[in-house]
């Protein structure tokens, strides 16, 4: 069970440097001018390649925490907890997906201070996760 946990976390890291850095690069293309079309080009290749890197990687990195509990049999409040930051997680992943397709087809209605606060969703849930995970408060 031991290599699953650092699976587990290899994997939960490998999907949060992805989160954090996805939406760095929506900030990039919202600043981006409207006669910049090579750099618009690249930064949304960017993107997609990023996007559809880190997309098995947060389901493996699901998985493997669903292996641990399924194995473990862990119980507690702080699991419900953060089994919903979880799920939140993964709605905020499919919404960069989302963002990312608005981008695509010229469609984007956020500007780039809107994107740098939204860069610091993932930053809170990975402090209330990890928390919850070590501490185990209730």
């Amino acid at each position: 069970m031991l290599i699953v946990k650092v699976v587990h976390l290899w994997l939960v890291v490998s999907w949060f440097a992805g989160l954090f850095y996805l939406p760095r690069l929506f900030v990039n293309l919202a600043m981006i001018e409207a006669d910049s079309v090579a750099e618009r080009d690249r930064l949304l290749l960017m993107s997609g390649k990023l996007y559809r890197f880190v997309t098995p990687i947060g389901l493996l990195a699901v998985a493997s925490g669903l292996w641990l509990w399924l194995g473990f049999g862990f119980s507690g409040g702080w699991l419900h907890v953060k089994t919903t930051l979880v799920v939140l997680l993964l709605a905020y992943h499919a919404y960069c997906g989302r963002l990312l397709h608005h981008f695509r087809t010229g469609c984007n209605r956020h500007s780039h201070v809107w994107y740098r606060w939204f860069n610091e969703m993932p930053v809170l849930v990975l402090l209330a996760v990890t928390y919850l995970a070590v501490v185990k408060p209730f």
